[in-house]
């Protein structure tokens, strides 16, 4: 009997409702089953057949389950909804409705933050699942997308205050309902539409929260140069919006993350290399030509990082935005954290901002206040702070992107390093509050607060900025420049050119430029510090590329090799991260350089200390092998040099006496050789390999090639591993050839870093890797490049061959090895 009535049913609208009614009820006359129309409905929304939305009911049976379900009458405003939102309605009760149900998921929301940030087990949050399950979501984006439709030539139009309510609802599903945010993000003309709604103040902040979440959950990056009008959308833009959308800059043009661990292997690299070219520019890099094609796009960008916080946003506008994130739930928790810091202050100030509850506000819109309210300077801070680490973000991105030079010249032009430098001490590197603070799409667990991640993202910034780019003397000022002058003066040899041709006028002013304030943050900073490793990071990118002794000397009066002697030996620091940035940072600092080698033996004057040094060394050579690789260059080059002043550095330094140790290159080659195969080659560790090339190659200007690989043959016989390390070697060798003759960053970088010092300090060596890739959590700063010394020396290129053809005669030699094996685990990185 129930079929019948449902076969009919299914000839008109009318039918089909009464069909999944009936199906809902399990017959005629039968008794609703528990769960049966939520496991229904859950099933339309997979397939898109049978049950889906509130309008497939009648409002009688939707009022009869309400009783007992206990579903807030939400499935009957959808009823209502529904019938109010047509094409031909003026939407007046369609927006009292959405008045009722705001409330109702805005609460479980709100719980929801709530019940996350204090770690409590998971909830189940039923209003916004029920609204979700009976097509809500779907229904309000038709409603908002209305004014996409024209009717007789005309396009419909809905109130700024209605689309607020729609944002606010289909966010707080968002939040509390999984799934959600996925499914929107696949409706790709309802994502690109949202950045229409973005030209209204009113509903800015609510549709930029949105676009953010969207983005961040969607498997394909968008393209920008779909926006309509997006240029006139982002110049319309004032600075407190400018700074809300880089949020959503930060995801558009940042590479997409694939949550492959293998992805950053070269070979992996090389292969999406290959279809790149196929391909053309990815979205990201389309996008960021897209807004470097905005009039002023830049310069507004260097105004907001280096606006002081005396030039933000009058207190009026702010307590306006203040109230705005007190009623968006998205920004509840930053406004929390801020009322808490100026209660704090106002405590001492006798100055108070009184919030009434959400409704309650003048006829202007703003919070009741006292008339002698102020706003506190913390929350002033906080404000701007939250600002800039996102402006910060963009211009890095922006910076390593392949419109680098144009970038570079930009910022330079708007005086955006002058500028940091005078925010230094009193917005950047201020004493960070202990803030509960939790960013957006970050946890409470998650040590990133706002004052934590404007010091990275400026940190980032400096290595970007400095990384092989003759602009980064605009990090000194005047006098340093002058200082340079001076040591190259001194030393008898020509001023570097980039000093000469630094402008003068985009200089940092003050006492200090932002270099030297650096390193004094440095030095202060707690061993336990994570800024440790970011500091060393951004100094080194100063020292990369051409090796200038000017530049060297600069840091070595400052006591910077002090310094990083002393974590390495005396704190004996134990993050591998930061020992790494450090042996790094130590070789760029010793290389070539006499006099450094003299502070380093001056320092490290005991058995006991050297010992201790040569420990960390050992303890990882993927870390290490930098520092290894320069002393090996420097050693090279003393030994080539007349002169007294290196003949006493060569007898009295430890360091130099062990590296040129035979034993000891051996040592190195064949753990360095161990702990690296081609498919696990990566930026970091491809260092390992360049290293022993090195060796084999000063080994090889000095006739020992041959020598130097029967000893490695004669090693791995006695650990037992016949052939294993050299085939390994000779599989490293082809693959190395073939990764660096592609035209790519690596292999230019190869050939750029090969030329001889201007400045009479020697040869480039090269960073470990290509350029940071964003958002990665650490920058790949290791590299491909070589020192060789003079010109004319072998190059690397030339030199595969060789090894090659070497290889082939002490096969035949050899007993054909045995079943490849597992690699001798020599170095302690392995067990990490």
């Amino acid at each position: 009997m129930a079929a019948a009535p449902a076969a009919a049913g299914s000839r008109s609208g009318r039918g089909r409702r009464a069909a999944a009614t009936v199906a809902a009820w399990g017959g005629w006359g039968g008794r609703p089953r528990p769960g049966n129309i939520l496991l229904q409905l859950r099933q339309g929304q997979l397939t898109g057949r049978g049950l889906v939305r509130a309008v497939q009911f009648t409002e009688t049976f939707l009022a009869e389950r309400d009783k007992q379900s206990k579903w807030s009458g939400i499935p009957q405003l959808l009823l209502k909804l529904y019938a109010t939102s047509h094409l031909h309605s003026d939407f007046t009760e369609c927006q009292n409705i959405l008045k009722e149900i705001s409330p109702l998921l805005s609460m479980e929301a709100m719980a929801f933050v709530t019940e996350e940030r204090k770690l409590t087990q998971e909830t189940t949050y039923p209003n916004t699942y029920i609204f979700d399950l009976f097509g809500g979501v779907d229904l309000l984006v038709e409603i908002l997308m209305r004014p996409t439709i024209s009717i007789r030539g005309q396009k419909l139009k809905i109130s700024d205050e209605m689309s607020k309510d729609c944002l606010s609802i289909l966010y707080n599903t968002c939040v509390c309902t999984e799934g959600v945010t996925k499914r929107l993000a696949e409706k790709n003309d309802f994502v690109i539409f949202l950045f229409t709604l973005m030209t209204s103040k009113k509903t800015f902040l609510q549709t930029a929260t949105l676009i953010e979440d969207i983005l961040g959950v969607k498997k394909e990056m968008i393209r920008l140069d779909e926006v309509p009008n997006l240029s006139s959308l982002v110049s319309n833009f004032d600075q407190q919006q400018l700074a809300n959308f880089c949020r959503i800059l930060a995801v558009t043009i940042s590479e997409m993350d694939t949550g492959n661990d293998d992805k950053h292997t070269l070979l992996a690299k090389n292969a999406q290399q290959k279809k790149s070219l196929s391909l053309g520019p990815s979205a990201a890099e389309i996008n960021q030509a897209a807004l470097l094609s905005i009039p002023g796009f830049v310069e507004r960008l260097c105004k907001l990082a280096t606006r002081k916080v005396s030039e933000s946003t009058g207190t009026a506008s702010f307590l306006q935005e203040l109230e705005e994130w007190y009623t968006w739930l998205d920004n509840a928790l930053v406004l929390d954290a801020l009322m808490r810091v100026a209660n704090e202050e106002s405590e001492h100030n006798q100055a108070s901002i009184v919030f009434p509850p959400p409704g309650a506000s003048e006829e202007n819109g703003l919070p009741h206040t006292s008339t002698r309210t102020q706003l506190p300077q913390s929350m002033k801070i906080m404000h701007e702070i939250m600002y800039k680490l996102e402006v910060l973000y963009v211009l890095c991105v922006l910076l390593m992107g392949r419109q680098r030079n144009q970038v570079h010249r930009m910022i330079a032009e708007f005086k955006l390093i002058p500028g940091l430098n005078n925010l230094f001490d009193k917005l950047i590197w201020r004493k960070h509050s202990a803030s509960a603070l939790v960013l957006h799409g970050h946890n409470q667990n998650c040590d990133c607060s706002p004052d934590i991640t404007l010091k990275i993202q400026f940190l980032r910034l400096l290595q970007s900025f400095s990384d092989h780019h003759e602009n980064k003397y605009l990090l000194l000022n005047n006098q340093e420049l002058n200082e340079l002058s001076a040591i190259s003066l001194k030393a008898n040899i020509p001023e570097v050119e980039a000093v000469l041709n630094t402008d003068r006028s985009l200089v940092c002013d003050g006492k200090r430029g932002l270099l030297t304030r650096l390193l004094q943050v440095m030095k202060k900073e707690p061993a336990e510090s994570s800024f440790r490793f970011w500091q060393a990071r951004a100094v080194e990118s100063f020292l990369r590329g051409t090796t200038s002794y000017a530049d060297q000397m600069f840091l070595l009066k400052r006591g910077l090799l002090e310094h990083i002697l002393y974590c390495i030996v005396d704190s004996e620091c134990k993050s591998r991260d930061v020992l790494q940035s450090y042996f790094d940072l130590l070789g760029e600092l010793m290389k070539f350089n006499v006099d450094a080698f003299k502070r380093f033996n001056k320092y490290i004057n005991t058995d006991a200390k050297f010992q201790v040094f040569l420990k960390q060394i050992n303890s990882s050579l993927v870390d290490s092998n930098m520092l290894v690789r320069c002393v090996t260059l420097s050693l090279d080059r003393f030994e080539n040099q007349v002169d007294m002043k290196v003949a006493e550095v060569l007898s009295e330094c430890r360091l130099l006496a062990y590296i040129s140790q035979v034993p000891t290159q051996m040592s190195f080659l064949f753990r360095l050789i161990n702990i690296i195969h081609v498919q696990t080659l990566t930026q970091e560790n491809v260092s390992c390999l360049n290293t022993s090339l090195v060796i084999l190659m000063l080994a090889r200007r000095k006739e020992r090639l041959p020598l130097y690989l029967r000893l490695l043959q004669r090693m791995e016989h006695s650990k037992k591993y016949p052939g294993f390390l050299l085939n390994n070697f000779h599989n490293l060798l082809r693959f190395w050839q073939q990764h660096y003759l592609h035209k790519d960053k690596d292999s230019t970088c190869l050939e750029n870093v090969s030329a001889p010092s201007p400045g009479g300090g020697g040869w480039a060596a090269g960073p470990r890797g290509g350029q940071l890739s964003v958002p990665l959590p650490r920058p790949s700063a290791r590299g491909a490049g070589f020192d060789l010394g003079p010109p004319g020396a072998p190059q690397p290129l030339s030199l595969c061959p060789e090894l090659l053809h070497q290889l082939l005669l002490l096969e035949r030699d050899r007993v054909h090895p045995v079943e490849p094996r597992p690699p001798v685990t020599l170095c302690p990185c392995q067990l990490h």
